[in-house]
Parts: structure tokens; sequence; C-alpha cells
């Protein structure tokens, strides 16, 4: 039997675009190598994501925003950026602009990737029609003139349209032949939670210091969501200290800022690259979420990009007889490419800037960052777009 869509990786963008399907009429088989139970009830893995507006409308409407408790939706009310030692006297902050709607309070909304992905499983578990094979992930893909066939555990599927949301690291677009430009910044990131003494107030901080880069993500019940950047043996090194060594160490690159800080979860190592894949489209193939663009962590928005990228492809599919077929997909990889290409090179760029502590580096971004707080319209827009409140 031939269904319409396979997508391989059942993580959140995945998940998401098997919903959309389904809710537009398609046949979807999901195919991921972890086991179904780990996929129910998927591990803290530290990250945060920053939703917006848009995204929450986007889980509403999959019935799945509901499924997350209310203490892990923490709101997000201000940004503020730093750079250097003395940052703090000059911060480049993004609150709500003056023509915020009455009844809007935040930017967005912190919550835990594990919580999205168990809430976006649950919803799937829910349609009758989506179906999940879990535990066995795509061995081989054969193309032919109006079918596509995934290999999987031994087993073969046919589809008129396979998906790559497997990550920024795809097999499938590898399988597939599909290269990808590859930003690596040869740091890691450490993501832990600490709660600490003093209130975060609901504001973020992103702080470019000499040699590191810290974000502080407000999160519920005293804590905030630590993302450490530096050098690989660094951040290995952190991840091995003991309890009270590592409080220390962190309270020390803060700045204190926060009071008495204590570790209160596991402690998750990412490596720090950039992947912008050459195409997004192939023959009866789409990639969608990082398997398409692996966007730099500095605005903690990925998932917001690939919600937005799997309903572009589901917009091009929707008036199509067949979902392989070369017009929608041409007209999802262009659309696609057109919205994220200009914000993939400049996050790349700001990323370089503000990890370079040369003298000349550093001069340049305190001096953007003052240009930036004496312009009011720059940073209503950037405030606009990082709360995204177009329609779902």
């Amino acid at each position: 039997m031939t269904r319409d869509v396979v997508i391989a990786g059942a993580g959140p963008v995945g998940l998401a675009l098997a919903l959309s399907l389904d809710d537009a009429g398609f046949g979807v088989t999901l195919v991921d190598p972890t086991p179904e139970h780990a996929l129910a009830n998927p591990a803290f893995d530290g990250r945060e994501i920053a939703l917006t507006h848009h995204a929450v409308a986007q889980l509403r409407a999959f019935g799945a925003w509901d499924d997350i408790p209310d203490v892990g939706k923490s709101p997000l009310r201000e940004a503020r950026v730093e750079t250097g030692r003395d940052g703090a006297r000059q911060p480049l902050i993004f609150d709500l602009p003056d023509d915020t709607p009455d009844g809007v309070e935040a930017l967005g909304t912190l919550v835990s990737n594990h919580m999205i992905r168990k809430a976006l499983f649950d919803a799937a578990a829910a349609r009758p029609a989506l179906r999940l094979r879990a535990g066995a992930g795509v061995d081989a893909i054969r193309t032919r003139p109006l079918s596509t066939e995934v290999v999987s555990g031994g087993d073969t599927l046919s589809a008129r349209l396979v998906v790559g949301a497997d990550g920024r690291f795809s097999r499938v677009r590898a399988m597939c032949g599909i290269g990808a430009i590859v930003h690596d910044f040869h740091r890691s990131i450490l993501v832990c939670r600490m709660a600490h003494e003093s209130p975060h107030h609901h504001i973020a901080t992103q702080w470019f210091d000499a040699g590191q880069t810290i974000a502080l993500l407000p999160v519920n019940g005293g804590a905030s969501s630590l993302v450490l950047t530096l050098p690989d043996d660094e951040i290995r090194r952190l991840a091995q200290l003991e309890q009270s060594a590592f409080n220390d160490d962190i309270m020390r690159r803060v700045g204190n800022r926060l009071g008495a800080m204590r570790l209160v979860s596991t402690r998750h190592i990412y490596p720090l690259k950039a992947v912008y894949a050459h195409r997004f489209a192939a023959h009866r193939l789409a990639l969608v979420g990082d398997a398409a663009v692996g966007m730099h962590p500095i605005t903690a928005h990925g998932f917001n990009l690939g919600l937005r990228g799997q309903q572009t492809l589901v917009a091009a599919l929707s008036n199509a007889d067949d979902p392989g077929a070369r017009a929608p997909l041409r007209q999802f990889e262009w659309q696609h490419r057109r919205d994220t290409a200009p914000l993939f090179a400049a996050t790349n760029g700001i990323a370089t800037l503000y990890t370079r502590d040369e003298a000349p580096f550093m001069a340049l971004r305190r001096a953007g960052l003052r240009l930036a707080q004496a312009l009011p319209p720059f940073r209503t827009a950037v405030s606009q777009m990082l709360m995204d409140r177009g329609a779902a």
C-alpha cells in the first residue's frame, strides 16, 4: 500500500508536520529509530524554546497547547543583549512595542523542548489515521517515477512523498545526495537549569563576554535555563565538575547577577553548528526543520522556524493531486528559502561578530549596541519579529 507521505523523524517538527498533513487529508506514516516509549515520554534535554505567538496558536490548533502544564509555560516579558564586563550598563532592550494590543503581556513563552515533544506526540497518537513506526529508522531510500520506497527495519514503505525531518545531521538528506552549508563555530553549548535567590522578572539575558557567551532564560519556579557557550574542552570539563564546584564556577561566570545559584537539573552538551541545506526539495523529497535549516540557537527560535517551514510545505501541497509532484515542491522550496536565507545569514554574521574577542570586534559590537539602542524603530521591528503574531 502506498501512503501519501512518509516522514522520517518524529521530533517536534516531524510531529507537527504529521498533524498538519492529517488535517489536510493526507495519509501519513512517521518513522523514527527512537523506541515508542521514549517518544511518548521524552526526557528533559536542557533546551528551552522561546515560542512566538504564532507557534502557540499552531500548538493550540493541534490540540497540544493545553496538554503542556501551566507550570511549564514561562512568559518572556523582556529580552536584553549585553556585551563585555560593562554590558549591564548599556544593554540593548527588547520589550513589548507601543502598539501591542490589550491582553498581550509577553513577547513569547518559554517552554521546555521535551514538554513540547510530549504534547505533540500525544496529539498525534490521538489521530487514528496517523501511523507510527518507532524503533526503526530509515535504512535506504529508492526513488521511482511515481513513488519513493523507504526501507526501514527490514520492511519497505511506499510513499508519494518522503520528508526528512530528522535533524541537522539528517541521514535522509545525506542518502539523497543533498549537501549542506555547515558553519562550525568550534564551540559547544552546555544547557541546564539553575535555581537562584534573586527574581528574574521574566527577563531573558544574552550576554557576550570575553571568551564566553551566556544566556539566562527565565523559567517558572525561581530558576533560569543556563545556555553557556565555550570551547569544546572547557564545556566537557564543566559538565564533569562536582555540583558545588559547578555552582561556584557558574556564579563567577555570570557575575552573581542573580545571587546564589545552584544546579537543579541534568547537564547537556550540544555541538555548536549551523546548517543550511543546498536544496530543500528533490525528486519526491522535501526537507523541513533542522534538516533544512539548523539555526544558531542565539534566539532560541529554531522550532518556530521549523513550524513555519512545515506550514509552508503543507500550504504548497494542499491543492496538489500528487504531493510528490515537482510543482508544489518547487513552490515550497522557493518560499522557504526566501523566508530563511536572510535570517540564517544575519544570525550567523551576528554570532560570529559577537564571539570574536579581538579589540576591533569588541569595539564594533559595543558601537552596534549603542546605535541599535538609539533607534526605537529597529528595536520595535525586532520585538515584533520575536513575537510573530502572524496568523497560524
